[in-house]
C-alpha cells in the first residue's frame, strides 16, 4: 500500500508512524486484491489539539477515518480503527449482495430462465453438483384448471407450477418419461 502524508510529519516520532503503516499494510490485504491501493493521512494541529484523517479509495467507495485528540498517536489510531471498521462494513455489504445479470439477455427474461447450462464434471470420481430452479408463481398469471395447465404445458416442458382455479392453491405439473402427468397439489 502506498501511503502519501499531508502536515507536519516531524509531529509523529518515527515509531509510531511504522505502526501505523504496519496496520495499515495489513488493512491492504483486506482489500480488493487487485491493484495498487493508496492512502493518504492527513495532520493538523490546533494548539493542544490532533486531528488525524486517513483516506482510502476502495471498493469503489470513498472511505474516511477521522479522530481528534490531545495525543496524536491515539488521534491516529483511533482515525485507523474507525476505517477499518468501515472497510469491514463494505467488505460485507458487498459480499452478500446479489449481482444477477441484466433483465433481458439472449432474448429471454431471466425470470423465464429455467434451464441451467450443463457442464459436464471435472472428474468422474465427484458427482456434480445439483442445480435448484427458482419459479416464480407471483408473476400476475391467472390461475387455471389442470386441463387448461395441460395445453399450456409445451412439448418441450417438462413441468409447470400454476395456481389451482379451484383449490387457489399452488401446483405442480410433472411430465413422466412415459408421457404421463403426475400433479404435485399444496
Amino acid at each position: 500500500m502506498k501511503i502519501s502524508y499531508t502536515g507536519n510529519l516531524e509531529l509523529m516520532p518515527a515509531r509510531q508512524r511504522a505502526k501505523l503503516e504496519a496496520k495499515l499494510q495489513k488493512l491492504a490485504k483486506m482489500l480488493e486484491r487487485r491493484g495498487e491501493k493508496e492512502a493518504h493521512i492527513v495532520m493538523t494541529q490546533e494548539r493542544f489539539l490532533h486531528k488525524v484523517e486517513i483516506t482510502v479509495n476502495a471498493m469503489g467507495h470513498k472511505l474516511v477515518g477521522i479522530a481528534s485528540d490531545g495525543d496524536l498517536a491515539v488521534a491516529s489510531l483511533t482515525a485507523f480503527e474507525k476505517l477499518e471498521k468501515q472497510i469491514l462494513k463494505v467488505g460485507a455489504r458487498w459480499r452478500s449482495t446479489k449481482r444477477v445479470r441484466d433483465e433481458e439477455v439472449d432474448g429471454a427474461k431471466a425470470s423465464e430462465r429455467l434451464q441451467p447450462v450443463i457442464t459436464k464434471p471435472a472428474s468422474p470420481k465427484k458427482p456434480a453438483r445439483k442445480k435448484v430452479f427458482r419459479v416464480n408463481h407471483s408473476d400476475g398469471s391467472k390461475p387455471m384448471t389442470i386441463e387448461e395447465a395441460m395445453l399450456e404445458m409445451e412439448a418441450a416442458q417438462d413441468y409447470l407450477v400454476y395456481r389451482d382455479a379451484r383449490t387457489d392453491r399452488l401446483t405442480v405439473l410433472l411430465r413422466r418419461p412415459d408421457g404421463h402427468f403426475d400433479l404435485i397439489e399444496s
